[in-house]
């Protein structure tokens, strides 16, 4: 599955957009737009993208993750090393000292990446504060060349921005098609 891109310039656009989407079979599940006029898309009766994709806690949280698991790693063989309590230490201890440092980390992550914006979505920053609204199209492989040559048809004033080989991937980059 890929999550395509388009720009498009105005919220009446991006109206017919959906609406064709959905002629030929793409779901509300499967599109989202992303906008800084939140009630226009209300009042309009489209779909805004969802936390997941305007933030960056699932990137973040990974990181934060990875970050407490190395942190565990050596505070549990520091604590093998030194062995504080002036006994051994069991496996399950230095099992949970790890556990509980990757747990840390990743809800640090995770509540750092709800303060910032999606990496995805951060390439688009300037056309969406210029009122420029980015639709993403979540679509099939077989899907992608029928939406494609729809929106070329139908709507040569939306312009296709990228394409998102991975979609689940927080770390893929975009393959960017404009300039």
């Amino acid at each position: 599955m890929k999550c395509i891109y388009y720009l498009s310039p105005t919220l009446k656009s991006t109206h017919e957009i959906s609406d064709d989407l959905h002629a030929i079979g793409v779901d509300d599940w499967f599109l989202h737009i992303h906008s800084k006029d939140e009630s226009g898309l209300v009042k309009e009766h489209l779909h805004s993208s969802n936390y997941l994709e305007s933030l960056d806690f699932i990137r973040e949280g990974f990181i934060g993750a990875s970050i407490g698991f190395v942190a565990g790693l050596a505070l549990a063989g520091l604590a093998y090393v030194t062995e504080p309590f002036a006994m051994p230490i069991p496996l399950i201890g230095f099992i949970g000292i790890v556990f509980v440092l990757t747990c840390f980390g990743a809800w640090v992550g995770g509540l750092t990446g709800t303060m910032q914006t999606n990496k995805k979505i951060a390439h688009f920053k300037d056309d969406i504060k210029a009122g420029k609204y980015l639709v993403l199209i979540y679509a099939k492989e077989r899907q992608v060349k029928k939406i494609q040559e729809m929106m070329a048809q139908k709507h040569s004033e939306a312009v296709l921005a990228a394409v998102d080989p991975h979609f689940l991937n927080p770390f893929a980059d975009l393959q960017m098609v404009r300039a």
